[in-house]
């Protein structure tokens, strides 16, 4: 047989709707209590929290050239420009160094903070004052220093030391030192304008407005910890704003405004100047290579110039002769082409070299300063090598060397390195050849230079000298010159599309609507988890419904609470709800008595104890009789007897004095002070019940209350205890089986319903006892006409049953009456 506590789960299959939403609108406190509470807390989130703003600014990113260059300056001064522009820009606005640059230009490390209702705001942009900080001298970090202004046009700084050790900290250089201080607090006054100075501090206060302003006013600053603010806002979100595109949008949140507005703008500000920076390096680096040479070529054309005077002087020669000239020009053409040339050798030697003894090419390599690029193909090939070795360096960072596509990259760098060398080589033999054609013909010219006379030729090599260093000179003045211009006139490639404004956003955190929503939520689901697990969890009987969902067994009835001291409330309360209900009881039982039968035999049980059985057994008993019915009471819970204290009568002898032979039947029959009540105790518990209740002593007992009384009320023992109660079935004409609200537990009557569903019990009814109706909405309505008499009725019940309590209005109004009478 199973355990009574456990129950078939298919009982619970049904869902009773309608009886879950009464049970929701029963609660309707709870929701109330639940909401108010999820809506306060929601209140007090929104109202407490840091308010947080986002601010976002657009910029974009292309390669411009100066259109004043032509395609051999801009060749000269702006090759290597990568092609992973967007990428490059987007890691540096979150790279470290670049953040590091933004924050000591802004000193964002000083943090300024007024005492506000729930904490202390940032007020960054509106401090009426500034501190200016001595960066060579160690600061107390991360503590705050409370500054009090002064009627007297001073200050007053105080300092909490709550730990015994803290860290200072020189800007200047991030260098970092231990500080132990000696005392708890500590407070110094300064006047304004002096250096504000201690073993921990050293800074200077200037005044945005008036200082009288300032006046009993109280401000909190604090240094904070360089790496730590750095790293926070190399968090900035940059992404860019359409797929596909050179729009980087860049977004930064935070409490106060004002200062990420100035983080955004100023972040551009410093991207955009080091971007202007490295676009012109090659000409920075060319110019300075130029100056170099045009100082030294200034020095040989002043020297050759002293040189050439005195020749002239001394030798009393000033001009060449016509056919001098015209060898002079000649020459100088020559000189020019030849020198022309042999640069154009110096550079692509220059490059191969390059090209050979490295791995990674980048933006160090060698700058045709000098010479004019005759060949695109070599740019290109310059350009694609820079391109790939910048994807590899990216690969190289994050994935192995077997990684497919970085070997691919490899073996294109490879075939690139190969085209560009073929090149130069072609390009040198092409170039050594116009070399060796300008060799020839300088060798045939200077046979001619043998027809002049001696002095003449050496002013000639003189004036050649002379106009070779002053061709380089011009030369490099205008090389010299276009490096300047590409420095001066050099075009940003960052173009700021929408500067960060605080345009009034409100702040995105809170979420205020979201929280109250949240609230709401949670006060309208936490009362439904609530009764949807205490229904779960609850295996106690609580309802008519439930009885008749889990089980065959009808319902006869439902018994009210006893709020009475005695449980013979039928006979002291007889105007009583539940003295109505036992009365119902009795009307109802009538179904299942057989007509025919003179006596009639009524057995009261349950599962266990406690369930109400003895009360209902003598209030039965007491309704019976009452309506003129003799009827007699019998106590069969011989192992643990209740019904005598009812009586008021001793318990020394009763039905197992009887069944053992001690006493006859008219000496254990006691009479009540009901009329037509009699009762029989059980008398003193005897070692074997079970095996008394069998007795044929039973049986003749039975056979002669059946021919005296007209019913036969049996208390007996539970039947989920013991089996006793199960023997009387045998003498029943009916059974009643108690059921306790919120006390039997489901599985309880599992037993009997078993028995009755297979036959072997018969004419046996649920009596739902000491029952409490929930809530006028739902369950317990109906209970009166089905059930039991006074359940359900609302406010047409009132004055007809005698423990009713008025409701306030009437308790009101019957005051008043009394009053005025």
């Amino acid at each position: 047989m199973k355990s009574s506590n456990n129950f078939d789960i298919n009982d619970l299959n049904t869902f009773d709707v309608k009886e879950y939403f009464f049970k929701i609108i029963d609660h309707w406190k709870l929701f109330l209590v639940t909401i108010f509470l999820g809506l306060l807390i929601a209140n007090i989130i929104n109202r407490r929290s840091q308010r947080i703003y986002k601010l976002d600014s657009v910029i974009t990113v292309k390669d411009e050239q100066n259109p004043l260059f032509t395609s051999s300056t801009n060749i000269a001064f702006n090759w290597g420009g990568p092609s992973d522009k967007v990428e490059t820009i987007m890691t540096i606005l979150n790279s470290r160094t670049h953040n590091e640059k933004v924050v000591n230009k802004l000193q964002f490390y000083i943090e300024y903070y007024k005492q506000g209702k729930y904490r202390k705001e940032d007020i960054y942009g509106s401090a009426p004052f500034r501190i200016n900080l001595d960066t060579t001298y160690f600061q107390l970090q991360n503590t705050f220093l409370k500054l009090d202004f002064k009627e007297n046009n001073a200050v007053q700084i105080t300092v909490e030391f709550e730990e015994d050790e803290y860290n200072l900290i020189k800007y200047f250089k991030n260098q970092n030192k231990k500080y132990f201080p000696v005392e708890e607090q500590f407070i110094q006054s300064y006047p304004i304008g002096s250096t504000i100075e201690s073993p921990f501090y050293r800074f200077g206060i200037e005044k945005e407005n008036d200082f009288s302003e300032l006046a009993g006013q109280t401000y909190f600053i604090r240094f904070s910890n360089f790496n730590g603010l750095v790293n926070a806002y190399t968090k900035i979100d940059v992404s860019s704003l359409k797929k596909g595109t050179s729009l980087i949008q860049l977004a930064l949140t935070g409490p106060n405004k004002k200062k990420i507005e100035t983080y955004l703008n100023t972040t551009v500000d410093v991207l955009n100047l080091d971007q202007q920076r490295q676009k012109i390096q090659y000409a920075i680096r060319t110019k300075k290579y130029i100056d170099t040479l045009f100082g030294v070529e200034s020095d040989n054309l002043r020297d050759i110039e002293s040189e050439l005077g005195s020749f002239k002087q001394s030798n009393n020669i000033y001009d060449l002769s016509a056919e001098g000239t015209s060898l002079l020009g000649e020459v100088t053409m020559l000189d020019n082409e030849t020198q022309r040339v042999k640069n154009r050798i110096d550079y692509y030697t220059s490059l191969e070299s390059y090209i050979r003894s490295r791995n990674q090419i980048d933006e160090s390599i060698p700058a045709p300063a000098l010479v004019n690029i005759e060949d695109p193909n070599i740019t290109q090939s310059v350009n694609t090598l820079i391109t790939l070795s910048k994807a590899k360096e990216n690969l190289e960072l994050t994935v192995t060397p077997s990684y497919p596509p970085l070997k691919k990259i490899n073996e294109e760098i490879d075939v690139e390195r190969k085209v560009l060398l073929e090149h130069l080589s072609s390009m040198k033999i092409a170039t050594q050849n116009s070399l060796d054609n300008l060799n020839r013909q300088m060798a045939s010219t200077s046979g001619k230079l043998k027809s002049l006379s001696p002095k003449e030729q050496t002013l000639l090599n003189y004036q050649r000298k002379y106009n070779l260093s002053e061709a380089n000179y011009n030369y490099l003045k205008q090389k010299s010159y276009e490096a300047g211009t590409a420095i001066a006139a050099n075009v940003s490639d960052i173009k700021v599309l929408d500067r960060a404004k605080d345009v009034g956003q409100m702040p995105i955190q809170p979420k205020t609507s979201f929280n109250y929503l949240i609230g709401l939520m949670l006060g309208t689901i936490l009362p439904l988890l609530f009764i949807v697990s205490k229904e779960v969890l609850d295996n106690k009987i609580t309802t008519v419904e439930e009885i008749e969902r889990m089980y065959k067994i009808p319902v006869l009835g439902v018994l009210g609470r006893n709020n009475y001291e005695s449980r013979l409330v039928v006979y002291n309360k007889p105007n009583s709800t539940i003295s109505e209900s036992f009365r119902a009881l009795r009307s109802n039982i009538q179904f299942l008595l057989k007509k025919e039968n003179k006596c009639k035999t009524i057995v009261v049980t349950s599962s266990v104890s406690k369930e109400g059985k003895t009360m209902c057994a003598i209030n039965m008993a007491s309704v019976f009789a009452m309506s003129g019915k003799k009827t007699v009471l019998i106590g069969f819970d011989l192992r643990k007897p209740q019904m005598h204290k009812e009586f008021n009568h001793s318990n020394d002898w009763g039905i197992v004095n009887y069944l053992i032979g001690e006493r006859t039947m008219e000496e254990i029959i006691s009479p009540s002070k009901i009329e037509n009540l009699d009762f029989i105790t059980s008398g003193p518990i005897p070692p074997n019940p079970s095996e008394l209740i069998l007795s044929q002593s039973a049986d003749a007992l039975f056979e002669a209350l059946k021919a005296n009384y007209d019913y036969v009320i049996i208390d007996t023992p539970p039947v989920g205890l013991v089996a006793d109660a199960l023997e009387l079935f045998k003498y029943s004409d009916a059974i009643i089986y108690m059921i306790r609200y919120n006390y039997t537990q489901k599985g309880m009557p599992k037993m009997i319903d078993d028995k009755y569903r297979n036959g072997e019990v018969t004419n046996i009814s649920f009596v739902l006892n000491d029952f409490k109706v929930k809530s006028k909405y739902g369950y317990g309505y109906g209970y009166g006409y089905g059930y039991g008499y006074g359940y359900g009725y609302g406010k047409y019940g009132n004055g007809y049953h005698s423990n009713e309590i008025p409701s306030l209005l009437k308790r009101i109004e019957r005051k008043i009456k009394s009053f005025r009478g």
